[in-house]
């Protein structure tokens, strides 16, 4: 057995022996190294859902990365075309089940626009209320469990409980508190409560209010900077060419929201502003998403001090499901509604096709539907944002470390539902 010997202790064939290693090693020319193969996901606690990267790793650092979909596989598209248009919107709440009303809404608008139909005021209103109130409380989540992957817990906490008190408003107005199918195309399942005024206001100031204290906790916390900061770049010209959309191209530098690019709803009559950011890296995505809460809030009480009474559905019996309230008084009502469900006479509409976005928390949720004239379409696709987000991950994180994948992946808020395909 040998031991080794103290620096002062070696002789002089000990060091003479050791530079001659020492030699050797240094006059290797570029000695061979090979990459690691490293799978991230499925089953990782930070992908949130069923993500797979595959990832070839120099030491840490990421040589490539491919990621790779099929684990969730749900068949919303062709699911969708053996239903109706109403029986789609159940569906539709599982894409994103962070913002199920907004799934709600924006597949409820592309039928409407290919029927042509025109929506009452109170019902415009409702659906912009609780359009930005999804945002703010997905918004919410995704900020709080961003700051969690990298290991900041009191700011997931914050973020987490004002989305509980959105989500007594959610429960209030649907009935339940995650599935929420609540548009139908034409209007509403039902008009809100009576509380739903005092609600929506308790929920507003209780998430600006933990917004302030994540802002404390994050925004000039050296550890979040320097974990943040310059990870995750990528360019506004190739966030464009890769298709991102939303709060991640906004953080790239460039201005584009389909609320103002293409109005819809109430958002071309309200005041509110777009944040845009400058560098196009974490930080300024978690920054993109905080302005965009305060923004929303912002919608929301304005749209709130001017909703007006009245039907939340349109008077067009022969599309349109009457109240419940109605079905339980009025025989016209209930043949009416027996058509439109159980004998499958409609909603019908016309030959033809449309598309129509909304912008959704994470960015553009578009639907495409093709009509052959009867109660379910013929065609459906979803063009989902966080599918495209996740296919731009590589651009994002070649290059960089391995812990940052974690922090680029947070601040995509990619959502495993969206990637069915």
């Amino acid at each position: 057995m040998s031991t080794v010997k103290p620096v002062d202790q070696l002789d002089t064939d000990d060091l003479e022996r050791l530079r001659k290693e020492r030699a050797s090693f240094e006059s290797v020319p570029d000695m061979p190294t090979e990459t690691m193969i490293l799978n991230f996901g499925p089953q990782h606690p930070a992908t949130h859902g069923t993500l797979h990267i595959v990832l070839e790793l120099d030491g840490e650092r990421v040589v490539k990365a491919t990621p790779q979909l099929g684990y969730l596989h749900s068949g919303f598209e062709k699911l969708g075309e053996y239903r109706s248009y109403n029986q789609f919107i159940t569906l539709s709440d599982r894409m994103n089940y962070l913002s199920p009303l907004s799934n709600n809404i924006g597949f409820a608008l592309a039928v409407e626009k290919l029927m042509g139909l025109q929506l009452t005021p109170r019902c415009l209103h409702v659906r912009t209320i609780l359009a930005e109130l999804s945002r703010i409380a997905d918004h919410l989540l995704s900020v709080g469990t961003a700051a969690l992957d990298i290991g900041a817990f009191t700011a997931f906490l914050y973020g987490f409980r004002a989305r509980e008190v959105l989500y007594d408003v959610f429960e209030a107005v649907t009935g339940t508190r995650l599935t929420t199918s609540y548009t139908r195309v034409g209007g509403l399942l039902r008009d809100v409560p009576p509380e739903f005024d005092g609600m929506v206001r308790n929920g507003v100031m209780e998430s600006v209010k933990a917004l302030d204290e994540i802002d404390r906790l994050l925004t000039h916390n050296r550890i979040w900077l320097g974990r943040t900061r310059g990870v995750g770049y990528i360019s506004g010209p190739d966030a464009i060419a890769c298709g991102l959309t939303g709060p991640v191209l906004r953080a790239s530098g460039v201005e584009w929201d389909i609320r103002k690019a293409e109005p819809y709803l109430l958002y071309d009559q309200l005041d509110f502003d777009i944040p845009i950011g400058e560098n196009g890296d974490v930080y300024d995505r978690y920054l993109v998403r905080c302005e965009e809460i305060r923004q929303s809030a912002k919608i929301v009480l304005q749209a709130l001090d001017r909703l007006p009474d009245g039907p939340v559905n349109a008077n067009t019996p022969h599309t349109v499901l009457p109240s419940k309230q109605d079905v339980y008084h009025s025989m016209e009502a209930l043949i009416y509604h027996f058509k439109l469900t159980m004998e499958g006479h409609g909603p019908e509409p016309p030959v033809g096709e449309v598309y129509s976005s909304t912008e959704a928390p994470n960015g553009e949720l578009g639907f495409y539907l093709v009509s052959d004239g009867s109660r379910h379409p013929y065609r459906l696709r979803v063009r989902p944002p966080s599918f495209i987000h996740f296919s731009a991950l590589p651009r994002m994180i070649e290059g960089g470390m391995l812990a940052d994948i974690v922090a680029v992946l947070g601040s995509l808020n990619v959502i495993a539902g969206e990637l069915d395909r």
